[in-house]
């Protein structure tokens, strides 16, 4: 393994700063590039996809929980596999509090191919307790990019798409795929994904997980 060089203390701190200059550029092209996102047009959903979770059936717009956002994650489980994707459950495992995206108007939910009752027990096993739906029964992933057909056979891979709802209206906004999902997983980074941004409910106040009010 190659190690960093040894320097004095001097050197390190001018190559920090140059460094700096560089990221500093870094994080102005990201956020223009997030601004741009959230110019993107929107399409309307109008399929009528059913899932599956804890409560039973549920649609679309049951997935908001009431809240203006949504952010679905396609937990790549296929219906025949018996366990879930080891890298989507590191993905899951990286999301914060969803305290602090909801009381940003955003709710987040995991969905997958495999049926319900494989869900659950591999939920229970990875002692997640966000919500997690099943759409065995639609054919809600093929549409959003997460199940590919290859040579007549369903291929997953792994995405994020969010949502933005107008009364009984909910609206496609944005999807990524694969090495799209790269550095996601803080609440900050899913906001940046989201037609109304992280700025949009309540901007830099934030509080501990058990003083917001839903």
């Amino acid at each position: 393994m190659s190690l960093p060089e040894i320097v004095s203390r001097e050197r390190w701190r001018a190559a920090r700063e140059e460094l700096l200059l560089r990221e500093e550029a870094l994080t102005r092209a990201r956020d223009a590039l997030n601004a741009e996102r959230r110019r993107l047009p929107m399409v309307e959903v109008d399929a009528e996809y059913v899932f599956e979770g804890g409560d039973g059936k549920a649609g679309l717009l049951d997935l908001f929980e009431g809240r203006a956002q949504l952010i679905v994650h396609h937990f790549m489980f296929a219906p025949e596999w018996e366990a879930g994707c080891p890298g989507c459950s590191a993905f899951l495992d990286q999301i914060g509090h969803l305290a602090h995206l909801r009381a940003r108007g955003t709710s987040f939910a995991a969905v997958s191919r495999a049926p319900f009752t494989r869900i659950l027990p591999f939920k229970a096993r990875m002692g997640w307790t966000l919500p997690w739906y099943s759409s065995y029964h639609s054919d809600f992933n093929r549409d959003f990019g997460a199940t590919l057909v290859v040579d007549d056979e369903p291929v997953e891979r792994p995405g994020v798409s969010c949502f933005l709802r107008e009364h009984d209206r909910v609206f496609h906004t944005y999807s990524a795929h694969d090495g799209g999902l790269d550095g996601l997983g803080s609440t900050g980074s899913l906001l940046d994904l989201t037609a109304l941004g992280r700025d949009s409910f309540g901007g830099d106040r934030v509080r501990y997980h058990d003083e917001y009010e839903d």
